[in-house]
């Protein structure tokens, strides 16, 4: 596993667990808008899969260029 993946790994873990957080936090106290949820979930999975497109795009010119 390169680096950048590692560390794309690393920043999942973290902003989904910070975003399913804050998704329970806004059902609990019965604030859920659901527009603002379903953005939220949305962005949940978006974020990351757009960095790692991102990150195999760059990757990938890297190595066209050697």
């Amino acid at each position: 596993m390169k680096l950048w993946q590692r560390l794309w790994l690393l920043f999942t873990v973290i902003w989904v667990a910070l975003s399913l957080l804050n998704l329970g936090i806004m059902f609990a106290a019965d604030e859920a808008e659901p527009d603002k949820a379903a953005t939220l979930a949305v962005l949940t999975l978006a974020v990351p899969a757009a960095l790692y497109l991102a990150g195999w795009a760059w990757n990938a010119w890297r190595a066209r260029g050697r």
